[in-house]
């Protein structure tokens, strides 16, 4: 409810602000009916952002467990009370080392769980952890020393993640100020001087000149955030 509320009021400030109709508003409320989808994605990726730091850590304490002597079934019990108290019971990380803990104690692989929690997680790392960790168990190597080589590549690569997002994090700030620009600048005129854009919320000439400004900002918001979406 609270994402329709914020999609509504999105198209209620584009409409205000771009045509000054309540038609227009009728026109673009359905396309705020679908902000939630947006919103879910947000918080989605918010949660596979703290998921994969959680994840980066557990592959430090994994890699203590395993240099420690433990066996890979053994590590991952060990990690996971470590866990628990890094990150508490109901942290995302502990919970998904518990289960796979579980799983194991049924007597299924590991390489089997490890899969499943890289195919529940959508993370690319730990799909890599999981597929490294298969084949060197098939190869019959040195299990321990392969899979603390992994866990320092991931934690280097998480590392580096780590420090696009605090170097760009300025710029989506300023990024989202920009946004906002136009409106403001609408709105400060309009105030100083009531009527000065009467001619482009009043006239067929007008409303296609602020048409191609909606569609001007439009493109500039998804190019902004295009170039802030930096991977690795």
């Amino acid at each position: 409810m609270w994402a329709l509320a914020k999609g509504a009021a999105i198209c209620g400030l584009l409409a205000y602000t771009f045509y000054r109709s309540w038609t227009a508003f009728g026109i673009m409320l359905p396309f705020g009916f679908c902000y939630p989808l947006c919103e879910r994605r947000q918080r989605q990726e918010k949660r596979l952002l703290e998921l994969a730091q959680q994840f980066k850590e557990s592959m430090v304490i994994l890699a203590a467990s395993l240099s420690a002597g433990f066996a890979m079934e053994n590590a991952l019990a060990v990690s996971r009370d470590e866990l628990a108290m890094l990150y508490g019971e109901e942290g995302m990380i502990t919970r998904e080392f518990a289960y796979m803990v579980q799983q194991i104690r049924m007597n299924r692989s590991v390489e089997h769980v490890l899969a499943e929690f890289a195919d529940r997680s959508g993370l690319e790392d730990v799909q890599n952890f999981s597929e490294v960790f298969a084949v060197a168990k098939r190869s019959g190597g040195d299990l321990s020393g392969i899979m603390r080589h992994t866990s320092e590549v991931i934690r280097d690569k998480m590392q580096v993640k780590e420090e696009i997002r605090t170097l760009t994090a300025s710029k989506q700030f300023e990024q989202k100020i920009m946004n906002l620009i136009p409106f403001f600048i609408v709105f400060y005129v309009e105030g100083s001087s009531p009527g000065f854009f009467s001619q482009m919320y009043g006239t067929g000439l007008g409303r296609m000149l602020m048409t191609g400004c909606l569609i001007v900002y439009g493109i500039s918001y998804v190019l902004a955030w295009k170039i802030l979406a930096i991977e690795v």
